[in-house]
């Protein structure tokens, strides 16, 4: 649902609402409610567990911080994301990486809403796939070259994919765990 609302508004309902079971999107007088289906929540938490412990795994130092709501007032914009991380130190002012996994169509562009926080990437998962996307030096993002993370290269998104989407997460994780140890 979309709905227009001031910054004031936004913040107001933000505290208001704040708890699980609702993400807020606010964009320049616009603000998207959504409420994420379990589908949706298996995957984000799914890769999220991935993505730890393939950090982990590799002795990659990565701070997460799940969706906390990061707000810039300046740039009339406010987001919780899927999950976000730093990788090489703690959170002072927005993460440097930020993972949005789409089950349905969003009416709000993230991408618009995460540029001017400077976060360095965003990682869209969408049908079962990657698309990485990354800050330039404009503010602007586009699609990674490479297909992947310059923060995390080693990282094989088609990999990662593979695992998400499975319902036996406990087993996945073993197998996934078994599958970057032998690529060493």
């Amino acid at each position: 649902m979309l709905i227009p609302a001031t910054w004031k508004e936004y913040v107001l309902l933000r505290d208001l609402m704040d708890g699980p079971g609702l993400r807020m999107t606010y964009l320049k007088g616009s603000l998207e409610l959504m409420s994420p289906s379990p589908a949706h929540e298996m995957w984000k938490k799914n890769i999220a567990r991935l993505v730890e412990l393939f950090a982990h795994r590799r002795g990659v130092e990565l701070y997460g911080y799940g969706s906390a709501t990061f707000k810039k007032e300046m740039a009339d914009r406010g987001a919780e994301p899927d999950e976000c991380y730093l990788v090489g130190h703690e959170l002072r002012d927005y993460p440097h990486i930020v993972l949005e996994v789409i089950h349905s169509s969003p009416l709000v562009n993230k991408l618009d809403v995460y540029a001017p926080m400077g976060v360095q990437e965003v990682w869209v998962f969408r049908d079962g796939a990657f698309q990485i996307f990354t800050l330039a030096a404009d503010g602007t993002y586009g699609a990674s070259p490479s297909g992947g993370s310059n923060l995390l290269p080693d990282l094989n998104f088609a990999m990662v994919a593979r695992y998400a989407v499975r319902s036996d997460t406990p087993r996945a994780l073993r197998e996934f765990e078994q599958e970057i140890d032998s690529a060493r």
